[in-house]
């Protein structure tokens, strides 16, 4: 004779039916018992995931930092091959529909496009015009065949002149 797989006290079913025993995984934090439904990067560069309850996840994201460890020059080329890879979420209706325009101010594109074309606040039509002709230059993908970082760089440039000019 076997033994139904729901035969402990007390009996919440009726005693004919079976149930499959459910696993639950737990919060990967230290000493917490309770269910880890919420994935959390271990990692930058890795698909394995932590599994936290609610509190430790939002505890673990205000402190989770993607650059960390990174020098600055090492971050920003994250951050450029990152926005390369999600190009093509920016004409989708979602992306559109939250004004993403608005949130990041002209203010803001202008400091960015200055630091790019390396010009100061002050910088005249003449400069950045001279600045933008030396780096599509230097930066050219026909001078550049095949390098990665230049033609990413390239791109920089050529928005940041457009930010700057108008155009």
């Amino acid at each position: 004779m076997s033994r139904s797989k729901s035969w402990t006290f007390p009996k919440w079913g009726e005693y004919t039916s079976e149930r499959d025993p459910v696993s639950v995984r737990l919060c990967d934090y230290d000493g917490c018992d309770s269910p880890g439904d919420f994935p959390a990067p271990k990692s930058p560069d890795s698909k394995d995931k932590w599994y936290f309850c609610q509190p430790h996840v939002a505890e673990f994201n205000k402190k989770w930092n993607y650059f960390d460890g990174l020098s600055r020059d090492e971050a920003l080329k994250r951050a450029q091959e990152e926005m390369r890879k999600s190009a093509g979420y920016r004409g989708s209706s979602s992306y559109m529909s939250g004004n993403a325009a608005a949130t990041y101010g002209k203010e803001e594109r202008r400091t960015d496009a200055l630091e790019i074309l390396d010009l100061d606040n002050d910088a005249t039509t003449a400069d950045i015009k001279a600045s933008y002709r030396r780096m599509v230059k230097l930066y050219h993908p026909d001078t550049n065949m095949g390098d990665a970082e230049s033609a990413i760089k390239f791109q920089q440039v050529k928005a940041a002149y457009e930010v700057l000019t108008g155009k």
